[in-house]
């Protein structure tokens, strides 16, 4: 059995899967990487299969149909024989020393029998074209480098919530928990890290640097017209996280707490594109999530629409419009969202 799995969903990534695999490289033989191969029709496959090749101990490669990124990190949940679980970008990597601290700490902690459920760790945003590249920390919201539970985290702000980048899960809790990502949806990464929270009882904070988020690709999905392309996506996804879990019947005031404000972010998310668009349509749905929200929890709905996201997001007319827009987009660079 290996220590981490680490699954890389691939879509056409010649590019750049050079670089990813080989910052993961270093793990040895703690590790075992499995490419994901998720119906590419560039040299994806070849490039997998030589690494394959030279690293039979390590990297596994996996093809098969298009299935979305979803599907691809089904796939390598279902063939992982890792303890603990991270999803790398295929146009992603990873800081090697923190890497080999993480395994370090991952491997103590096994070897003691305190296998915990999580561990969180820095990221930074690795955005084309900006000098001063923004890290996403967590050292003021988590007890560094010790066992905690929930009721020891401290505040976490509005643009601090935790992303894939920033988790590795234990398996057992991901496959505990029914872990099932729908296929053909981007965004799915929310539904990776906003599901499993309820079965999470222990986790470790460690205050490094580990994963490098690549944005300035033009095809990203996390691109600003590309999400309003895709905002039906979107919309899955947000629903999908709102029927995952009762939050009010979570007894952890905190968790339940920063789950509220994980779903609080995706409805303005969804929101401020819908409204970005400009057309009736859009407009509608935005109206119709918001009722949606309304018919599966009239406590929750009432909590976060009363909030100064959910007031903002529901201006009338289209100044009120304008306001939301403006509010966002002011939020989004204080708080450093993508």
């Amino acid at each position: 059995m290996k220590l981490l799995t680490i699954t890389i969903p691939c879509y056409n990534s010649e590019a750049y899967l050079n670089k990813c695999v080989d910052s993961l490289l270093p793990g040895g033989d703690l590790v075992e990487i499995l490419i994901v191969n998720d119906g590419s029709t560039d040299g994806t496959a070849e490039i997998a299969e030589e690494y394959a090749k030279k690293y039979p101990s390590v990297v596994r490669v996996i093809h098969q149909e298009n299935k979305g990124h979803g599907g691809a990190v089904n796939t390598g949940l279902e063939e992982a024989t890792g303890i603990y679980f991270k999803v790398v970008d295929s146009d992603d990597s990873v800081n090697p020393d923190a890497y080999q601290k993480i395994l370090d700490t991952l491997e103590n902690l096994v070897m003691d029998g305190k296998s915990v459920d999580m561990l969180i760790s820095n990221y930074i945003y690795d955005k084309v074209g900006v000098r001063r590249k923004k890290v996403m920390s967590y050292r003021r919201a988590f007890p560094q480098n010790e066992i905690f539970t929930w009721d020891k985290v401290r505040f976490l702000h509005k643009g601090q919530y935790i992303l894939m980048h920033s988790v590795i899960y234990r398996t057992r809790v991901l496959k505990d928990c029914g872990l099932k990502l729908p296929e053909h949806t981007f965004y799915v990464d929310n539904l990776f890290v906003y599901v499993p929270l309820p079965y999470v009882k222990t986790l470790y904070y460690m205050d490094v640097i580990f994963y490098r988020y690549f944005i300035g690709r033009a095809d990203q999905s996390v691109n600003e017209a590309n999400m309003i392309k895709r905002i039906d996506q979107q919309i899955r996804v947000t629903k999908e996280i709102i029927d995952s879990y009762p939050l009010r019947k979570l007894p952890d005031k905190k968790l339940r707490n920063y789950m509220k404000s994980y779903l609080e972010i995706m409805m303005t998310v969804s929101s401020v594109f819908l409204i970005c668009s400009g057309t009736p349509e859009n407009l509608a749905k935005k109206e119709e999530l918001w009722e949606y929200l309304k018919s599966k929890d009239l406590l929750l709905y009432r909590k976060i629409r009363r909030g100064i996201m959910g007031q903002t997001m529901n201006l009338p007319g289209s100044t009120g419009r304008k306001i939301s827009i403006a509010a966002y987009k002011t939020t989004r660079h204080f708080y450093g969202f993508n």
